[in-house]
Formats: structure tokens, sequence, C-alpha cells
């Protein structure tokens, strides 16, 4: 992404220190994404469906603004930070529950050759690794329409608080990395509730840890990432553990596997993934959502970029059912930072949930198109926007 940076002048108060070998720098960046969106069989305010034509903010990616900064202490050692704070363009709302920093906000040091251990709000590996290199949503403006029902398998949005990371250096084409998250509970290190009974766990009970491993060189791309989130429903924002219009009851524990693998030739770039993710309810029977996906984009020029992705997700346990999902997309560069795209999405469920059919619900969030009630088993979505990077 190109950036604007600032760099401030802090050499003067180093050198006033003694310490006129250390040099810091602050970037601002960023990314507005906005455009019109059309999608049919959304929810109306009768309860029956109709069209809907909306603006839509933040699909290709997540509107926001960021600031990043380092500073060298020397012998390859930096100390660095990262707050991301996202908002919606149409309303000037922040994203995630609010927060001024919502998207990322950490504070850590790297050392070369070894890696960096960042602490606060950070994203897991599974969205690290596998969300935005082996996904249609990920690599192509496709975006958050495309990545899978609520990202229920954390590979966009799966953000975790209180965390410790460890994320390695380069090895010949390898990294790998690990992650905590606090629960932040006395007597409630590993998630369980520290008042109330495990049917109502305290607010802030939930904890989280994260795996993974990427192996990045030439035209070759594998990776692979685990998270396990307990309580999820406990964290602020919650993480979500709804598939279309199905429950899965009060959840214990929300855990994701996944494995991607990509290839280049040339203009074109082939990419598949796999994703498992299991529910463990505190009663009842459990829940598992399986994707697998697959796809290409291909550079027609420099400036013209198409994508077709097409994602088969199935549900077995408490609810069976299953999804089939087709995504294209095209993508024109105006320049290095301001492109304009469009796409179309189709998706058909199968199956029921009670007496009721399993509803369609095309992307990462809950209610894209207010679906949620309409009982509708496809859905059509076209969307034209512009995305600009600063």
């Amino acid at each position: 992404m190109n950036k604007k940076v600032l760099t401030t002048a802090l050499l003067a108060s180093a050198a006033a220190a003694g310490t006129a070998h250390a040099q810091s720098s602050v970037t601002l960046y960023g990314v507005i994404d906005a455009g019109i969106s059309y999608a049919n069989h959304s929810k109306n305010a009768a309860g029956g469906t109709d069209k809907i034509f909306k603006y839509d903010d933040g699909v290709a990616q997540g509107s926001r603004w960021d600031l990043r900064g380092t500073e060298d202490l020397g012998g390859g050692l930096k100390a660095l930070f990262v707050l991301e704070s996202g908002f919606n363009s149409g309303t000037g709302a922040s994203g995630q529950g609010g927060a001024l920093f919502g998207r990322q906000a950490y504070v850590g040091v790297s050392k070369d050759g070894i890696g960096a251990v960042t602490l606060g709000r950070q994203y897991s590996f599974s969205t690290d690794y596998l969300g935005g290199n082996y996904s249609t949503g990920g690599l192509t403006v496709a975006g958050n329409y495309a990545y899978h029902i609520n990202d229920v398998d954390q590979l966009t949005s799966s953000r975790i608080n209180n965390a410790v990371k460890f994320s390695s250096a380069n090895f010949a084409g390898f990294t790998f990395g690990a992650m905590y998250g606090f629960s932040n509970q006395a007597g409630a290190f590993g998630g369980a509730p520290a008042t109330g009974t495990t049917a109502n766990p305290v607010a802030g009970s939930s904890r989280a840890y994260s795996f993974g491993l990427n192996y990045a060189n030439g035209p070759i791309g594998v990776g692979a990432a685990y998270t396990d989130i307990r309580f999820p429903s406990q964290a602020t924002p919650a993480f979500s553990t709804t598939i279309a219009n199905v429950s899965t009851g009060s959840v214990r524990d929300l855990r994701t596997f996944g494995l991607g693998g990509r290839y280049i030739i040339g203009p074109a770039t082939l990419y598949a993934l796999w994703t498992n993710t299991h529910f463990e309810p505190i009663t009842g029977a459990s829940t598992t959502f399986n994707n697998f996906e697959g796809g290409a984009k291909y550079a027609f020029t420099p400036a013209l970029t198409g994508g077709l992705g097409y994602t088969y997700s199935r549900l077995t346990g408490a609810t069976t059912g299953h999804f089939n999902q087709v995504d294209a997309s095209v993508d024109y560069a105006l320049s290095k930072r301001t492109d304009v795209y469009a796409l179309g999405i189709f998706q058909e469920a199968s199956g029921k949930t009670g007496t009721q059919p399993i509803q369609a619900q095309i992307g990462s969030a809950t209610s894209y198109f207010s679906t949620s009630g309409s009982g509708s088993q496809n859905q059509l979505a076209f969307r034209v926007g512009m995305r600009h990077k600063f």
C-alpha cells in the first residue's frame, strides 16, 4: 500500500538525551472504500422479501485511518506501534463496536533475524496467514462479500483483545507465530467465568490463542493456522457464532483450523482454502462448519484485473445444510492509490434449522442485506465501488 510518510523531528531531542543513533518515524495511512450495492431477497418492513439498493462501505477493504511508528534502538532492535481506527464512510461512525482503535492497537519490539513480540489488540493467525493470502475475500475486490458467512472461521475480522503475540522473521520463506489473549478476569485464565454460571459467564471472560505457519517463496505459497476462542460471545466486541439463521446456542468454545495454498503462473494466481470451524455449546450437540474454496485472479493489463471464486460450505452436527457461492469481480486501477471495481455474487442454501429453511446470507457481516428472517434460500448481489488508499 502506498503511504504518506510523516517523519517526526525527534533526532534533536534524541541527541540531547545522548541517543543520537535512534531514529523515529510515524506513518499515517488508510483506506476509504465506498459504493452502491444491490441484492434481491432481502427482508422488508412487512416481514417479506424485496430487493434492496444501498450505499455500502468497506467491501473491498474496510475503511480505516491508521498510524504506524518505529524507533531504531540500535543493534537490529526496534520499538514499534500500530493504531488502526475503522469507520463507516457513509455515516462517519466508528467501526468495531465503536472502539477508537478497534481494528488494531498494539506496541512491541522487533529484532532483525528473530521476529517481533507485540502486546495489545491484534489479528489472529487465521487472519494473518489465511484470510489475506488464500481466499477470494483477501485476493480480490470481492472482499467482505466473499468471505465466509459471518467470518466465523476468523479470516478477516479475528481481532484478539489483551493479546501477547510473537511473529517470526522470514527464514528462507518460512514464517510462524503464536499468540495468547488474556481473559483479564480473576480466576479465569483459561476463559472460564469468574462469577455467575457457565451458561451466563461474566462479560470479559473470553480468552483466545492462535498459532500459524506459512511458507511463501517465488510462485508458491502454503499456510496453516489454528485459532481457539473461549466464550466468544463474551468478548468486546463479541465474535459472531451465527451461520445464516442457524443458532449454535451458548458457545463455550469456537475452534477453527485452516489450510491454504496458492500458485502464481505469469499474470494468473490460483488459490485454494479449506477451513473447519467447530462450535462447542455449553449444553446440547455441537456444530461444525466446513468451507472449501477455490479460485483465480488474472491481470489482463497492469491496470485491469479479474477474479473468480467458488465456495462450498457444509454444516454438520446439530444442524445440517449446504451453501454454494460464486464470486466474480473486475478491478481497474486509475492510479497506484485509486481503483474502481464491480462485482457480482450468487449464493444458494439448502437444509433446515428446525422447521425453517436455512437462509442464504452473503458476506462476513451479520446483515449486509437484511436477510435475517427472510427465509430466502438464494440471493444475488451486485456492487460498483471506488477505493482510495492514502
